[in-house]
């Protein structure tokens, strides 16, 4: 617990700070230890109550990876696995990744293997690192297989975040350009609709008449369309939660013709740099075909990769199931057959992966050259357009009045 003190110090001047200790008594022991007199001890609540909520909540990716790197290293440096996972179980990490790694050493000692009792745990680490520890457990290169684990993660979340950062900014633009729309409809455009009244039935520009009635109708039931925004965002949320119906929605956007390359290049290389990860590991092809498949989000090639592991099983080559079936690029295929007739398929499929990586980093910078002028344009339009309905409202008054 943390304690916060206050205290005389030997030149009788007054000290107050903060310190841990398992109760009050081992704080005024740990006090006198420092020839301090202790005057008042508390209990600082905030910062149980901040210990308490992060013992309740879960860890971030980035604690897990931190965590893993760091039994990576310890293994690597001659620890056994048994100290490693003890010293991390009371090292100062989140305190629900302690408790887990409690638990797998306590694992460990009756016997369990490292692979089973992580995978027992509630981690929920990617089934492929499980897979690499079990092989690394059979090969007794644990150290090397949880590093190549650890990297495999990294990966996934290095492109999942560059597809994110990548959309953030023609977001960002896209609904603040709607939103001064919007603005100008409930703020501005209602302003002019005295303009309406004042030409009573007379003809006016369609333009005019359809921007002040559009204005009017936002600015009278101004509640009712901050109610239908809410709406549609809580539903757009509820839907991007659904795993199903977002894979169904990247299926439909890899059809696009510039972001479905991006999306497919970024999958394919996923699975090119899990496959070479596992059977630089020892895990058997149509074992690794399986567990890689696993990290493929598009339904579409999903079905793909289930063909060519079906074909692979019955004898055809990688290379030749992955033509048949359309699950690769030309590069891809040419790669892949060449690292099967050398012998170096693991190290093929790797350089693959770094390829369609960085091919996957240009064509989402033409991507985002040709999202931000275009969000910039339609939006700039649509401004155009309310602003030339106002104005030929205006002038169309006017010329009533010459």
């Amino acid at each position: 617990m943390r304690y916060q003190y206050q205290a005389l110090d030997v030149q009788h001047q007054e000290v107050s700070g903060v310190l841990e200790a398992a109760n009050e008594r081992e704080a005024a022991r740990q006090l006198k230890r420092r020839d301090l007199t202790l005057l008042q001890l508390t209990v600082d609540e905030r910062a149980q109550a901040a210990a308490k909520k992060e013992a309740q909540s879960r860890p971030k990716r980035r604690d897990v990876l931190m965590i893993l790197h760091e039994l990576g290293t310890l293994l690597e440096s001659g620890v056994s696995l048994i100290e490693a996972i003890e010293s991390l179980a009371e090292s100062s990490h989140h305190p629900f990744l302690t408790r887990q790694f409690a638990e797998v050493a306590s694992q460990l000692r009756h016997g369990v293997g490292f692979s089973a009792a992580l995978k027992a745990s509630e981690l929920n680490l990617p089934i492929y690192l499980t897979q690499l520890l079990e092989a690394g457990e059979l090969t007794g290169h644990v150290a090397q297989a949880l590093r190549d684990g650890v990297n495999q993660m990294e990966y996934d979340a290095k492109i999942a975040d560059e597809m994110r950062n990548a959309m953030i900014y023609p977001s960002i633009l896209v609904i603040s350009g709607i939103a001064a729309v919007i603005l100008i409809f409930i703020l501005v455009v209602p302003r002019f609709a005295s303009i309406l009244k004042s030409r009573g039935d007379a003809d006016i520009p369609f333009l005019a008449e359809a921007v002040i009635g559009t204005g009017m109708f936002l600015n009278n039931h101004v509640l009712w369309v901050i109610s239908a925004a809410i709406g549609l965002a809580m539903l757009l949320v509820h839907v991007f939660r659904q795993a199903a119906l977002r894979a169904r929605l990247q299926d439909e956007i890899s059809r696009l013709p510039l972001i479905g390359d991006w999306l497919l290049e970024a999958e394919t290389g996923r699975w090119s740099a899990m496959m070479g990860t596992l059977l630089d590991n020892r895990v058997p092809l149509l074992r690794a075909l399986e567990l890689a498949q696993h990290s493929i989000k598009l339904p579409s090639l999903q079905a793909k990769l289930t063909q060519v592991s079906k074909a692979v099983r019955a004898g055809t080559p990688l290379s030749q199931a992955l033509q048949d079936n359309d699950a690769m690029s030309v590069t891809g295929h040419n790669l892949i057959r060449a690292g099967e007739r050398a012998g170096e398929l693991p190290r093929m499929l790797k350089s693959l992966a770094r390829l369609f990586e960085d091919s996957g980093r240009v064509r989402m910078k033409r991507l985002l050259l040709l999202i931000e002028p275009a969000a910039i344009l339609l939006i700039g339009g649509a401004i155009g357009v309310i602003i030339t309905g106002v104005i030929l409202a205006i002038t169309s008054v006017n010329q009533v009045g010459i």
